[in-house]
C-alpha cells in the first residue's frame, strides 16, 4: 500500500513539471520578431508588418459631477393592517424594530425606545397576531427609509411598514 501511495505522489509530481512546460518555439519566434523590427528600425505607428493592432489616440474630456439623488423607489416596504394599541398615531410610513407575540415584551422594548428619547408606538396586526413596536413614523418614504438606516446599527432587523 506504501509503494502504491509513493508512485502515485511521483507520477503527480512528474506530471506537474511537464505538464506546464512552455513551448520554445514561441519564445523563439518573439525573440526573433523583436530582433527583426529592431534592425528594420519600429515604428510604433506603423501597421504593415505588426499584429498588433494601432489604438488612436482618444480624446478626453473634463469630467463634470452631476448631482446624485436618493431614490428610495426599490426599498422593501411591507403593508399591513395594523390598529395602534398605544401612541399618538401611525402615518403613512412607519419603522418597526420589534414584533412579539408576548404584549408584555412589546410594551418593554416600546417604554425602552421612549427612555431613549423615541416617539415609540405600539401597533397590532391582527390577521398576524403580532405586535409592531414603531420606532418612528413619517408622511414621506425618504425620511422613513433614512431613519431605518440610522436604527438598523442598535435594530439589525428594522424594516418600514405601510398602512
Amino acid at each position: 500500500m506504501k509503494k502504491l501511495m509513493i508512485l502515485g505522489a511521483a507520477v503527480c509530481v512528474a506530471m506537474a513539471f511537464t505538464g506546464c512546460k512552455s513551448s520554445e518555439s514561441a519564445y523563439k519566434k518573439a525573440y526573433e520578431k523583436a530582433k527583426s523590427q529592431e534592425r528594420t528600425g519600429y515604428n510604433e505607428n506603423a501597421t504593415e508588418s505588426s499584429d498588433v493592432p494601432v489604438v488612436a489616440p482618444v480624446e478626453t474630456q473634463p469630467v463634470t459631477e452631476t448631482p446624485v439623488y436618493d431614490n428610495y423607489d426599490n426599498e422593501t416596504v411591507r403593508k399591513e393592517n395594523v390598529s395602534v394599541v398605544s401612541g399618538s398615531g401611525l402615518k403613512v410610513y412607519s419603522v418597526v424594530v420589534g414584533s412579539f407575540r408576548n404584549k408584555a415584551n412589546a410594551d418593554g422594548l416600546q417604554q425602552r425606545m421612549r427612555n431613549s428619547g423615541y416617539d415609540a408606538q405600539l401597533a397590532y396586526n391582527s390577521e398576524r397576531d403580532m405586535y409592531r413596536v414603531v420606532a418612528s413614523t413619517y408622511d414621506s418614504k425618504a425620511s422613513a427609509v433614512q431613519s431605518r438606516n440610522q436604527l438598523r446599527s442598535q435594530f439589525p432587523d428594522a424594516w418600514l411598514l405601510s398602512k
